[in-house]
This record gives structure tokens, C-alpha cells and sequence, in this order.
């Protein structure tokens, strides 16, 4: 690690359980996992060759903010361990501080539990050629960025590292987990975003899509896990410029993405190289979110 960034961990402490597009988890236990968020950026389900410095430090302060914020609405992987207590040694404490979680081991659920107020990518692409999103019809005339008539429950499959999110039917997520956990994870799912739009909408941000990913603990309990309405699982929109029949100027990765689309790249590995304004662009735009969310 340096002041480039943090691409790979590599902790000599804990060994290696899975390493994904963004993070890096290391068993400590039977029941717990560190996961480091590293650097690295994913567009189109593809790791890039670069960085965004920082990045990782970033993600894992607002994820923490938004466990913390969503305590009372559905319980939490976290776990109290003690960073230092675990890695004592200084490098491995130095790839992990401030951007890293020690979380319970969950048994996780085949679901990316998908919420969208706002008509924005693929389910713009669908609305245009189909005048659904993921199979729920809505009214005609809607037009790129507009606010939704009702918040939408989109759930998609969990892929495989390198393979691409499919949309799926509720009936599908019923036949998957049983109608009791599919109708909790849609209500809670609802529920988060809702509550975190209303939060960012006061801030000047608005939330128009965000996933979630939730596990069952010992007791067999809805928990929610990974990362939250962070910038790489959300897209953020600058609310005063906000308006119908264009993309918004974004706070999270949609500046990457905008980019890659002017190359002739086919989005498959490897990644194209990202330039220096990208990264400095895209960097300034996470913290600036970031910084207006947490701000008391």
C-alpha cells in the first residue's frame, strides 16, 4: 500500500476466504471475516487496471454511517472485535485501518434485493423498449431521470465474480427463499431506501437506485450485509441540476461508466485504463457526497 492506493491487500495475519471485484475478506474465525474495501474500481461487473486513491477509506466511512443510521430498521453483520487486537502486525493494521469491517459470518441469500425511484439505466433501457421495468408496467410519456410514479423492487441474481446480474421476478425471489423471507426482504428493502432518500433528499442528493444484500444470522434472522447506499451501489444525483430527459450529474461511479462509453470497448476483461481526471473527478465526487451526507 502507498499513497497510490490500495489495489490488493495482502495480510500475512489472517488467511485469504474470497477475493471480490471491490473488497478482500480473510477469515478470522468460524463466525467472523474481515472485509477490506481495497481501491479498485468495477464498471460493467469488470475490475479496471486503476485505483481511485482512497476510494475504499471512503466507501467503508459512509457504509458505517448508514449501518448506524438503519440500526432500528433491520440488524447488521458488524461485529465489535477490535481491529488493532486482531492485526498486530503494523503492516497488516496499515492495509486495513479505516477501511475495513469486522462482520459476523452470515448464511447469505441468493438476492441483490434492487430498490429504484428514479427511471435510470437498464430499467430506462427497458422502459424505452418495452414500457416496463423488470416486467412491472408503467405509464407512457416517462421520460430518462424521472421520478417514478412508485418506488420499484427490482431484485436481480448475485453473480458470480465476472459474470453479469440478472433481472428476476419477485415469484422467482418467492421460489428461491419462500414467500415469508421474500416479502421481508422486499419490505425492508422499501423500508432502507426510503428512509435514506428522505435523509439525502435534505442534503441535496438525491438516491435514485441502491441495492442491498442481506443474510440469515444463527437465529435464522434477516440481516443486512456487504456495503450500503455507498456510491458503488447507488447511483447519487446532484438534486439542484436534477431534471427529466437527461443523466444527472452523479456523486458515484456513473462518472467511470460515462467515460467508458465513449470508448470502443466491449466490456468484457481486460479493463481500459482510466486517466488521471477520471480518477481525480470521479475521487472529488465520492468525497463530496460523502462529506454532505455525514456532515452534522
Amino acid at each position: 500500500m502507498n499513497s497510490a492506493g490500495l489495489h490488493t491487500s495482502n495480510l500475512t495475519s489472517l488467511p485469504l476466504h474470497y477475493r471480490g471485484k471491490v473488497r478482500d475478506i480473510y477469515k478470522i474465525d468460524e463466525q467472523h471475516w474481515l472485509i477490506i474495501a481495497s481501491d479498485r474500481v468495477s464498471a460493467f461487473d469488470v475490475i479496471l487496471p486503476n485505483v481511485i486513491p482512497g476510494k475504499g477509506k471512503l466507501l467503508t466511512q459512509l457504509a458505517l454511517f448508514w449501518f448506524d443510521h438503519m440500526a432500528d430498521v433491520v440488524p447488521n453483520h458488524l461485529s465489535d472485535l477490535s481491529l488493532q487486537e486482531l492485526l498486530p502486525n503494523q503492516d497488516d493494521y496499515a492495509q486495513a485501518e479505516g477501511r475495513s469491517m469486522i462482520v459476523k459470518t452470515l448464511k447469505p441469500l441468493p438476492v441483490e434485493a434492487v430498490v429504484r425511484g428514479y427511471l435510470i439505466g437498464s430499467g430506462w433501457k427497458d422502459y424505452q423498449s418495452s414500457g416496463a421495468v423488470c416486467g412491472i408496467t408503467l405509464p407512457g410519456g416517462l421520460q430518462q431521470a424521472d421520478k417514478l410514479p412508485q418506488v420499484l423492487f427490482t431484485p436481480s441474481t448475485k453473480a458470480a465474480l465476472g459474470d453479469h446480474d440478472e433481472n428476476i421476478s419477485f415469484d422467482q425471489v418467492i421460489e428461491s427463499v419462500g414467500k415469508p423471507m421474500a416479502e421481508q426482504i422486499k419490505a425492508v428493502s422499501m423500508e432502507l431506501y426510503n428512509k435514506a432518500a428522505c435523509f439525502a433528499a435534505k442534503r441535496g442528493i438525491i438516491i435514485a437506485d441502491t441495492k442491498f444484500e442481506f443474510g440469515l444470522n444463527e437465529a435464522g434472522e434477516l440481516t443486512l450485509m456487504d456495503e450500503i447506499l455507498t456510491p458503488d451501489s447507488s447511483r447519487f444525483w446532484e438534486a439542484s441540476t436534477w431534471q427529466p430527459g437527461s443523466s444527472p450529474a452523479s456523486f458515484d461511479k456513473q462518472y467511470v461508466r460515462d467515460y467508458l462509453e465513449t470508448l470502443t470497448w466491449d466490456k468484457t476483461e481486460p479493463g481500459p485504463e482510466l486517466p488521471e481526471t477520471v480518477i481525480d473527478g470521479s475521487r472529488a465526487r465520492y468525497q463530496e457526497a460523502i462529506d454532505r451526507l455525514t456532515s452534522a
